[in-house]
């Protein structure tokens, strides 16, 4: 069996670095594939109070979230107002493209836009595009309030990693983890704020997703009666995604945490107490180490907050945050290249 099935991983995820200008323009990606994005992540680099903001195709362009907010859905005409054949279009809201202000767009492939009706869930019908071959998956519903409804997820394996946001109403980002707990179907995180894990049944109903559905309890952060939500969800793909935990050592010789291919977007969570959402990627600090960290949970520019390497094979923390000594840490990766491809090409250290 070849090592991945996703020799070039340019095709699924990129990363787009530009200088904002307040005037309608596109972004063009650079990678070794041209990638069509369904999920665009933006963030200002260097402006505190400047928020997150993600847009999808399947809610479509002007209708922004922000991953560090509870806030509801919100109208946004001049934010992304395009998904094209290899980047995306901007308008002229400074939120996404201030003027002198440099921006990071991290990008996901799933459908192309494409969706269709998934009818696998309990009482929950879902317009869902996924890509099985990249193991993600973009879901829009509208909720029932019923405890143990589930939805259909189209990624034909089971989910790792699942984050619902109510569009309607204040509401945090609700987050699962497989390895976040013993019994991750028990707890919850959220990506707009920086707490621990908490512990409550009406979140996923305690019980772990399947290969075809999430199943969901009564919160209003997942299924309120009338209201609508999206849900995002990844399965990893061997030699492009990892979602994993690991135990902080204290030091600045880190414990290394393998993922079997050279990051390119990296973000960990420790979870057993409160802390930041630290994202590194290897566009925005190409050599190591990587302290151009910045927080999901909140509107910081970037910053020093921690310090780590991004290596062939895996990632290494160079400071306490991110790797206080005993504390437990999830984390979602996805890869620049394979470690190994599947003809067999290893790949070099930065």
């Amino acid at each position: 069996m070849a090592y991945t099935t996703i020799d070039d991983p340019s095709a699924y995820f990129q990363i787009a670095l530009y200088t904002g200008n307040q005037t309608a323009r596109s972004i063009t990606n650079d990678g070794n594939s041209d990638l069509q994005p369904d999920w665009i992540w933006d963030k200002n680099r260097n402006t505190s109070g400047y928020h997150h903001n993600a847009y999808d195709s399947s809610r479509g362009v002007g209708k922004q979230l922000r991953p560090n907010k509870d806030d509801a859905e919100i109208s946004q005409a001049q934010g992304v107002t395009a998904f094209n054949s290899d980047g995306f279009s901007l308008g002229t809201d400074d939120s996404s493209n201030k003027t002198n202000s440099p921006y990071v767009a991290w990008q996901w492939k799933a459908n192309g836009g494409t969706t269709s009706t998934n009818t696998a869930g309990t009482n929950i019908d879902t317009t869902v595009q996924a890509n099985t071959t990249s193991g993600f998956s973009i879901m829009t519903y509208t909720g029932t309030g019923t405890d143990n409804d589930s939805l259909g997820h189209g990624l034909g394996a089971v989910p790792h990693v699942i984050a619902v946001k109510n569009r309607d109403e204040q509401n945090g980002w609700q987050v699962y983890h497989h390895k976040n707990t013993s019994s991750p179907e028990t707890d919850y995180l959220n990506f707009n704020d920086n707490g621990a894990t908490a512990d409550d049944s009406d979140r996923w109903s305690d019980q772990a997703p399947s290969s075809t559905i999430i199943t969901l309890g009564g919160n209003d952060g997942v299924s309120k009666a009338n209201v609508k939500y999206v849900c995002y969800a990844w399965t990893e793909i061997q030699g492009y995604s990892k979602f994993g935990s690991y135990t902080g050592n204290g030091n600045a010789d880190g414990a290394f945490i393998y993922t079997g291919f050279k990051p390119a977007w990296l973000m960990v969570k420790k979870t057993n107490e409160a802390e930041a959402w630290f994202i590194a990627d290897s566009k925005r600090t190409p050599i190591n180490p990587n302290d151009d960290i910045l927080e999901a949970n909140d509107s910081a520019a970037e910053g020093a907050s921690t310090t780590l390497d991004l290596l062939s094979n895996g990632f290494k923390f160079r400071h306490e945050n991110g790797n206080t000594t005993d504390d437990s840490y999830i984390y979602m990766a996805f890869a620049e290249h394979p470690f190994v491809s599947s003809k067999g090409v290893p790949c070099t250290a930065r």
